[in-house]
């Protein structure tokens, strides 16, 4: 972890920033990835249950506990040492509807008891995407562990040497059904997957119902991304196009 005078900054090494706060506005999303994976909403407006993988700095627990009263949401966090910083990150505390749990995030995802509106997978290590959070396994679960309208969010780099073949799985999981859209920030590529076609009359819905329900405050902040990612969707061209996908339990996970 790294203070300054206006912010704190979490590291996973001296290069990559994982997360960033700003001292007096501590619920912002400074980053841009963080931004683009509040997204979600674009496909799913109003989610009554969400599961977190990695908690972070907690920038994007913050940010849903704070403008999203009526969801529920549940953080995964395998790292003791990450969940110890919650409250120099100021993260909230547990209640009805916030929990931060100890817990391998793809062994939740399969044995959850019921389905999410969204699932938000930002789970890093120095390394990248941990394996079991990027398996074909996990991508399967994901989709089984989502409601109809559901969507997965992942926070992928796209400087991993297994990136095209975690784009592909969870292409392969969803049918096809994914969108990416760069953070140009980073190396990061925020991915969109779900079980249902999204449409340009839906997606136009859920922009203005954002922009109607979300305090200005919120949706200041996330209307750029919002827009980029509207713009994305309209001129979407599936990614590993030049084939068909294969039923999604077809292949074994292989390396990644």
């Amino acid at each position: 972890m790294d203070n300054s005078l206006n912010s704190k900054t979490l590291h996973f090494s001296i290069c990559d920033v994982q997360s960033r706060m700003q001292i007096d506005r501590p619920n912002d999303l400074m980053l841009a990835y963080t931004r683009l994976m509040m997204g979600f909403l674009l496909f799913t407006p109003n989610p009554r249950h969400i599961a977190m993988v990695g908690l972070g700095g907690g920038s994007l627990a913050k940010f849903c506990y704070r403008y999203l009263p009526d969801t529920r949401t549940q953080v995964l966090e395998i790292n003791p040492y990450v969940i110890a910083l919650r409250n120099e990150f100021e993260v909230p505390r547990d209640d009805h509807r916030f929990n931060v749990r100890k817990e391998e995030a793809a062994d939740y995802v399969r044995t959850a008891p019921y389905r999410f509106d969204a699932i938000i997978a930002d789970g890093f290590d120095a390394n990248g995407v941990p394996p079991s959070l990027c398996s074909q396994a996990f991508y399967d679960n994901c989709h089984d562990k989502l409601q109809p309208d559901g969507v997965l969010v992942a926070n992928l780099h796209t400087g991993h040497e297994h990136f095209p073949i975690q784009l592909e799985r969870m292409a392969r999981s969803f049918a096809g059904q994914i969108l990416a859209v760069d953070d140009f920030e980073c190396n990061n590529v925020i991915v969109f997957a779900f079980k249902e076609a999204i449409t340009s009359r839906r997606l136009l819905g859920n922009l203005k119902l954002c922009a109607m329900t979300l305090v200005p405050e919120a949706w200041h902040q996330l209307e750029p991304s919002f827009f980029r990612i509207g713009k994305s969707a309209s001129g979407k061209k599936n990614h590993a196009r030049d084939r068909p996908h294969e039923h999604r339990r077809d292949r074994s996970d292989g390396p990644g």
